[in-house]
């Protein structure tokens, strides 16, 4: 996708009134950042050899409009994210979209504990079906090659012991630094971004690759990563580093 076709998708998502964020990280929080390891970024090198991009949730359930867990400002992001995969897959990162789903068996799922106490009522109950595996696909507006990688969770994050294959996958193509991007900022892609740290991956989470329900929310999960998990950093960032190296 070219600049001036990003820019007109970016035109047209504004008319339809489609919500993207625009905020950055509070210079507070940068100065602490600063004060405590004088740079801003964990890391300042990325090898594409051992680099991945991972999309976290990017499917219906999220980013369709009407569904029950609804993440309008998901669909904002489908411009940056598109604009970003080729570019990636042409330096050779491989793109691993990382899909939700729960099963159920005789009125109980793979996460009761979920279904009982966060969702009640007629939303637990399109939860539960738009959670089932049959049901899950990559959100329709994205554009993913037969090449890239599906993975799906059950968790929010993709990355505690039982939730998915992804650890496997990662460790069998000598990855050891993960781009992070999708839905929610603050839920899933802060969640399996913070235990990647902790089984000693490199983080950077997308800024503008990634969504919230709110500013707010997006904004702090933005400043949790950036102060304890990895760095935060736009697509092109991500892709500057790569090509240095």
């Amino acid at each position: 996708m070219t600049e001036a076709n990003l820019s007109l998708v970016i035109f047209k998502l504004l008319k339809q009134g489609v919500q993207m964020h625009n905020i950055q990280v509070r210079q507070e929080i940068l100065d602490r950042v600063m004060a405590r390891r004088g740079r801003v970024n964990f890391f300042e090198e990325m090898a594409p050899s051992q680099t991945a991009l991972v999309v976290i949730d990017m499917q219906n359930t999220f980013c369709a409009k009407g569904s029950p867990a609804e993440v309008a400002p998901s669909r904002g992001i489908v411009p940056n994210i598109n604009a970003l995969t080729p570019q990636l897959r042409s330096v050779g990162v491989p793109v691993i979209w990382v899909l939700h789903a729960n099963t159920q068996h005789a009125g109980k799922s793979d996460w009761d504990l979920f279904y009982n106490h966060v969702v009640a009522g007629e939303v637990r109950s399109r939860t539960l079906v738009s959670n089932a595996p049959e049901n899950q696909a990559i959100y329709s507006e994205l554009e993913a090659e037969d090449n890239d990688i599906v993975i799906v969770k059950n968790r929010y994050s993709a990355l505690i012991p039982g939730s998915s294959s992804l650890e496997r996958v990662l460790r069998s193509m000598g990855v050891n630094t993960i781009l992070v991007a999708g839905t929610k900022t603050n839920i899933c892609c802060e969640s399996t971004a913070r235990d990647a740290m902790m089984m000693d991956f490199k983080v950077a989470m997308l800024s503008d690759c990634c969504a919230a329900l709110s500013d707010e929310e997006h904004r702090a999960a933005l400043e949790n990563i950036i102060q304890q998990f990895g760095n935060v950093m736009t697509g092109e960032e991500a892709l500057r580093m790569l090509k240095s190296n």
